[in-house]
């Protein structure tokens, strides 16, 4: 049989699917693996995209996504970023994760160079890897709070580099970029004449502080292109529906790469995404005080363990240090912790090197599943 392209069998696994997979195979497990909202998606949107299939909508849609849609997206990103947004400038992909892939399609050259967080979401380097560009990390440090310093940056920009990945609020760490440093981060891309892909995926659920997009500095707009997802505001993982905000005048060759890629999302679901736009937020306020709460109550159990993390100001995740039990392989030790304890955590280094010793906790699960499974973590 002919071999398949070198740079795939270079791809690294996800550790959060291995981690997660073992615990559905694993009865009675508690699951804080995986990013899943957990509350049910509201009639209304449920009720929109069914419409759209009693009314036999079912044919191709637009490259770039219905107009409805993309004008709800337009309207919710430009009103929480102070931003008068044409929705032309709006391209609706099926999903964050293939905005990403699309976008990476658009800017990069093989063998360009990608600046990706570290620890990051561990498909910002596999993404680089399909399009033959070349991820290199910046450090998340404990000593910054895991924020990017604009000096490790500078150290490793070099000819070849053409794109700086951000994402605030941060999977897996729950961080959240300041307005002064979103600015310095624009800053430094201007200097080097960089895109910047900035993956907005949790920006509706951030606690006490703003969610700042660097698309709010973009003022030509010339360099960002900005990753939006129904998939945690609304709770739609499964109807893969997100958009990308791009630079005017690139919808000639959106719609060619997206044409090559999957063609279109299909309507229902987008008719879905209008009503989750344009509709009530009961659902995003309800889920954002369930995954406060959980954060505080479960930050209380790892400060009674005696367990450092970092307080998370938004996502719906807990970084959190588990050196002290891990042995120096963190991967090893969520497989042991699962078999032994039940409880499913999806190690740090899915999400980079700089994540050994770590664990990310996910908060979207029932409180009590996520306290019980917090609570059989090891005392330090």
């Amino acid at each position: 049989m002919p071999s398949i392209a070198k740079h795939i069998e270079q791809l690294p696994s996800n550790q959060i699917r291995e981690i997660t997979q073992a615990a559905w195979a694993t009865p009675d497990a508690i699951v804080l693996s995986i990013g899943e909202p957990g509350f049910p998606v509201p009639r209304h949107i449920l009720e929109a995209g069914m419409a759209a299939l009693d009314r036999d909508e079912t044919n191709y849609t637009p490259n770039e996504g219905i107009a409805a849609l993309r004008r709800s997206f337009a309207t919710r990103f430009g009103s929480r970023n102070g931003i008068d947004l044409d929705p032309a400038r709006v391209y609706v992909t099926a999903g964050a994760q293939q905005g990403l892939h699309l976008a990476m399609s658009m800017l990069l050259n093989a063998g360009d160079e990608v600046l990706i967080p570290n620890p990051g979401y561990p498909t910002f380097t596999m993404t680089a890897q399909l399009v033959h560009a070349r991820p290199v990390s910046y450090p998340l440090r404990p000593d910054n709070g895991f924020q990017p310093r604009i000096s490790d940056l500078e150290d490793l920009v070099g000819p070849r580099t053409r794109l700086l990945v951000v994402n605030s609020p941060s999977n897996p760490l729950g961080a959240v970029f300041s307005e002064q440093l979103t600015r310095e981060l624009m800053e430094f891309a201007e200097r080097h004449d960089l895109w910047i892909l900035s993956d907005e995926c949790y920006e509706a659920f951030t606690y006490g502080v703003p969610h700042v997009s660097p698309a709010r500095f973009d003022a030509d707009p010339q360099r960002v292109v900005t990753s939006l997802t129904l998939s945690k505001t609304f709770g739609l993982t499964g109807l893969r529906v997100g958009a990308l905000v791009m630079p005017d005048g690139l919808g000639t060759e959106f719609n060619a790469v997206m044409e090559s890629i999957v063609s279109c999302v299909g309507a229902s679901p987008q008719y879905a995404a209008v009503a989750a736009l344009t509709g009530p937020t009961d659902y995003i306020e309800t889920a954002a005080r369930h995954y406060r709460s959980n954060r505080d109550a479960a930050t209380a159990v790892l400060s009674s363990l005696n367990i450092d993390y970092l307080d998370a100001q938004g996502a719906f995740y807990l970084w959190a240090d588990l050196s002290h039990a891990t042995g120096g392989d963190v991967r090893a030790w969520a497989h042991r912790f699962l078999a032994e304890e039940g409880v499913a955590v999806a190690p740090g280094t899915a999400f980079g090197s700089n994540g050994e010793g770590w664990i990310r906790i996910a908060l979207c699960t029932d409180s009590e599943s996520l306290l019980t499974g917090v609570g059989r973590l090891p005392k330090r």
